[in-house]
C-alpha cells in the first residue's frame, strides 16, 4: 500500500456574519459567505485533483460541529471531514495533524482556507517534503504567517504560545522549531485572502496580472472564485 498524506483545508463552514468578516468592506456580509464557498470550492477541487496522482488524499478540518451537510455542498465527493478540536487556534492546528495522522496517513499538511488560487505545484511540494521524514513543511505567506504547514509526526511546542493573525507568526514558528532542533523545509509561499488589500491583489491575479512575488508559479483557475468576482464586477457597472 502506498503511503499517502492527508491535506486539509482547516475552514468554517460559510455563514453571512461569520466567515470573512475582515473583507467587510470591501464586501457585503452576504458577499463574505459566498466568497468564503467559493474559496472552499476552488481549494478543494485542486487538492482532490493533486490527490489523483496517488500520494494525498484531501480532508476538510471544519467548524462548527452539526454543518456538515451545509459544507459538504462545497467539496468534492471524494474529501473526507474532520470536526475541529475546541480551543484557541494553536490547539485546532496541533490536534487536526494529531488526527489526521491517527487515521494511518504518513504525513498531514493542514491549508489555511483563503488561498484560491494556491498552485498545486506549491501542495505538491508539501507532500513530497513531508515524505521526506520527521521535519516541519512551510510555506511562507507574505502577510508574515504561512499558508501551510506539514508534519510527519506531530510536535505540539510549534503551536504553543504563536500569537495568531499577526506578522510573526512564520517567524516564531521557525523559532519553536530550531528549539526542539527540529529540521524545517520551507518551500514557496503564496498569499492569503484575508482583508482589502490581500483582496486586492486577488482581483488583479483573477484579472492576469501575475503577482510580484510568484511570477515563476502557475496559480489554479479558482473558478468558483472568478465567477464570483466577474459577477460582482458586472453588477458594480451596472449600477
Amino acid at each position: 500500500m502506498i503511503p499517502t498524506v492527508a491535506v486539509a483545508i482547516m475552514c468554517k463552514t460559510p455563514r453571512p456574519g461569520l466567515s470573512k468578516t475582515r473583507l467587510s468592506p470591501p464586501l457585503r456580509a452576504e458577499e463574505c459567505a459566498e466568497i468564503s464557498g467559493c474559496f472552499i470550492r476552488d481549494l478543494s477541487s485542486t487538492i482532490s485533483h493533486l490527490a489523483l496522482e496517488g500520494r494525498s488524499r484531501g480532508y476538510a478540518v471544519y467548524t462548527p460541529v452539526g454543518s456538515e451537510r451545509q459544507l459538504a455542498h462545497f467539496l468534492p465527493s471524494s474529501f473526507g471531514m474532520l470536526p475541529q478540536y475546541e480551543g484557541d487556534f494553536g490547539a485546532r492546528l496541533y490536534r487536526g495533524i494529531v488526527d489526521l495522522l491517527a487515521i494511518g496517513h504518513v504525513g498531514a499538511i493542514l491549508v489555511n482556507s483563503d488561498s484560491p488560487t494556491l498552485p498545486r505545484s506549491i501542495l505538491r511540494q508539501a507532500v513530497e517534503s513531508v515524505l521526506k521524514g520527521d521535519r516541519v513543511v512551510l510555506s511562507p505567506a507574505l502577510d508574515g504567517g504561512y499558508t501551510l504547514i506539514g508534519l510527519s509526526r506531530p510536535h505540539r511546542h510549534l503551536f504553543d504560545g504563536i500569537p495568531w493573525s499577526t506578522e510573526e507568526v512564520y517567524r516564531l514558528t521557525l523559532k519553536r522549531a530550531e528549539e526542539i532542533k527540529l529540521p524545517v523545509s520551507v518551500i514557496d509561499g503564496w498569499y492569503d485572502v484575508d482583508d482589502a488589500a490581500s483582496f486586492a491583489i486577488l482581483e488583479a491575479e483573477i484579472r492576469g496580472e501575475c503577482p510580484e512575488f510568484a511570477c515563476d508559479q502557475i496559480p489554479e483557475l479558482a473558478p468558483a472564485t472568478r465567477h464570483f468576482l466577474e459577477k460582482r464586477r458586472t453588477v458594480s457597472n451596472v449600477a
